[in-house]
């Protein structure tokens, strides 16, 4: 595991953004795996208006979003599918076959899974797959005490989770359950980058990185991918042992 400092969270984003333009310019028809949220925010404008400007074709890579959050509309300002299609998707015109998102009102979530999991495979696997980490540890909607060994799957929300994810919604949002990709496919990635900014994550990142890899703290499998990454900025290192 590889960790980069960076001096705030513009230079840390503009070299995550700078991740993904290396791979499309290396391998066009590339998969990758993207977070919603704070942290990736500012990551996928610079991705997006870096593409544009300097006219990459950005036509052939498949994009697969890392998690939804269960019974929220698309339209919901709050979702993880509005987040991509005003980040990404739109400005990007990316086409839909070449765009994989989890559809959170499926009267059938175990079909969505499925469904995920053979796009992924069809694919040859997610090339490169960068996440935050949540307060409590988590990547996507793997929470304390999941499953290594979960591909995508639904599962019950963590109390830290519902209650930090009311942010992204302008009102109160019912938020119960998640449908995610699993730790199997970060392990299985080619590359996996985990981000985060900010002193309030600065705990989380030491548990991640020094803390002993357990399931109740999932980022810490960060430790134990081969080819993994964490990318972070000078807040968000700063209780680390240096």
């Amino acid at each position: 595991m590889q960790l980069k400092i960076y001096k705030d969270y513009p230079e840390l984003s503009a070299n995550v953004a700078d991740e993904i333009i290396s791979l499309i310019k290396r391998k066009p028809d590339a998969v990758i795996c993207l977070a919603s949220g704070d942290t990736p925010r500012l990551t996928c404008q610079v991705f997006a208006e870096r593409a544009i400007k300097e006219k990459i074709d950005t036509s052939k890579f498949t994009f697969i979003g890392l998690d939804e959050w269960v019974g929220i509309s698309p339209v919901n300002e709050g979702s993880c599918r509005y987040f991509f299609e005003t980040l990404l998707i739109k400005p990007l015109n990316l086409s839909g076959s070449q765009v994989h998102l989890f559809d959170a009102l499926s009267k059938n979530l175990s079909e969505e899974c499925r469904k995920m999991d053979k796009a992924i495979s069809e694919k040859g696997g997610i090339d490169l797959m960068i996440v935050g980490i949540g307060m409590n540890g988590h990547i996507g909607f793997n929470e304390p005490g999941v499953s290594f060994d979960n591909y995508a799957h639904v599962t019950d929300l963590d109390e830290i989770t519902i209650t930090v994810g009311q942010k992204y919604f302008k009102g109160s949002a019912e938020l119960k359950q998640g449908i995610t990709l699993g730790l199997k496919h970060l392990m299985n990635s080619k590359k996996a980058i985990v981000i985060a900014n900010a002193a309030k994550k600065a705990p989380v990142i030491k548990k991640a990185i020094e803390g002993t890899v357990s399931d109740l703290f999932p980022a810490t499998i960060i430790q134990q991918h081969a080819n993994g990454c964490v990318m972070i900025d000078e807040e968000a290192a700063s209780l680390l042992n240096k």
